[in-house]
């Protein structure tokens, strides 16, 4: 479990669209380059890439053993480059050459992400203890942000526009280092390729395309996650017309990793026993109602409410999703699988905030309600697609 702390933790602070980076990047290119929604939604879009195709890095090492193991010298290689791209983000000031070094940060987070996801998948397989892998991989994701997201409103408030990069990139690039340490916390087998052991993995990733529960499961996360975001617009709202301060905006995203910490003591307390159908309409239900609470946001005090209960709901949404795509994958290909249904989250990322960005601008004139109705209607509508779901019985432990 320790070694899962430590690399969600690091995901937390590293990921360039939600870690410590985000709100320095973003107050950068309005700031300094006086970008709006769309353009910072649309050409950000590149950094969400390699996470939608992570089953390759999955399939990689599902396949191809290095130095006689699956998933360690991936992780040390991809935290290594990590540290060197996040190093490179902080010694450039132009937008040219900027997107170029987030998106080699992307590709590094995303492949280290994967083969823990699959770390994940064989552990909460052989213990059934999933649910409770998800929570612990969330708490700790969350308890990171919600440190750094504080540390990058101050940031702004105390540097320049570039500045508060440069330091923001600087700590994001000392982060992956402690993957490179935690990874002999693992205890993972050693294997290597021979034909018979080739033949199998094979096997079991074309049965990944022949599972039905798999491409049902893909289809429902895809519709789940996909309704238009308003995190771009928010905050330019927040910044524009409400006059929040940056270090303001940066405590109300401490509060919103606040909210997911509260709803993974939540599942843990009260709602660990709850059918696999229960939970996902429990989600739905609290995600409707977190997105239609936004459209109390007034001031400060209203703020803090609204982010911290939709951390709340987000929690108990990603354990319900996440803990459903890891027990439809099946043995053998568990990193590929997995990814796959991680790839299917991450595509709505990046169309759902363009969406959101193209609508506000385009469609509702800079109005931030007629969103927030649209994107609580199309994660309405998800209710009535969980009876289509095919819920299997929890693994025997083997």
């Amino acid at each position: 479990m320790w070694f899962f702390a430590v690399v969600y933790a690091v995901e937390g602070i590293g990921q360039a669209k939600s870690g410590i980076m985000w709100q320095p990047l973003s107050h950068w290119l309005k700031v300094t380059l006086h970008w709006d929604p769309v353009m910072i939604s649309a050409s950000l879009a590149i950094l969400d890439l390699p996470w939608v195709i992570k089953p390759v890095w999955g399939a990689i090492s599902d396949f191809v053993p290095l130095f006689g193991y699956r998933r360690r010298p991936y992780l040390v290689l991809a935290n290594l480059a990590a540290f060197a791209a996040f190093a490179w983000v902080a010694t450039i000031d132009t937008s040219a050459a900027l997107i170029p070094a987030l998106t080699v940060t992307a590709f590094a987070m995303a492949i280290s992400s994967t083969l823990c996801g699959a770390l994940l998948v064989e552990t909460g397989q052989k213990n059934n203890s999933t649910a409770s892998v998800v929570n612990q991989q969330w708490l700790w994701f969350n308890i990171a942000q919600m440190i750094t997201t504080v540390l990058s409103g101050y940031l702004i408030e105390m540097l320049s526009p570039t500045g508060a990069l440069h330091a923001a990139a600087w700590i994001a690039a000392v982060a992956p280092l402690s993957i490179v340490a935690a990874v002999w916390l693992i205890s993972e087998p050693r294997a290597r390729i021979d034909l018979q052991a080739l033949r199998e993995r094979v096997a079991a990733l074309l049965s990944v395309f022949r599972n039905r529960d798999l491409w049902l499961t893909g289809g429902f996360l895809f519709l789940y996650y996909f309704s238009p975001h308003f995190g771009t617009p928010m905050y330019f709202y927040m910044s524009d017309r409400l006059g929040f301060s940056q270090g303001f905006i940066g405590w109300l995203s401490a509060f919103g990793a606040a909210g997911w910490i509260l709803g993974g003591v939540l599942f843990r307390w009260r709602l660990g026993h709850l059918t696999r159908p229960a939970l996902l309409r429990l989600s739905i239900v609290g995600g409707v109602i977190s997105t239609l609470a936004t459209l109390a946001l007034i001031g400060p005090g209203t703020a803090i409410v609204i982010w911290v209960l939709s951390g709340m709901t987000s929690m108990i949404a990603m354990i319900a999703t996440m803990s459903l795509a890891a027990d439809a994958c099946p043995e053998g290909a568990e990193g590929f699988a997995f990814a796959a249904m991680m790839s299917i989250v991450n595509l709505t990322s990046p169309l759902s905030d363009t969406l959101g960005s193209a609508l506000y601008e385009h469609l509702f004139n800079q109005r931030l309600a007629p969103l927030i109705l649209v994107s609580a209607a199309a994660t309405a509508l998800v209710f009535f697609l969980v009876p289509l779901m095919l819920f299997r019985p929890p693994r025997a432990a083997r």
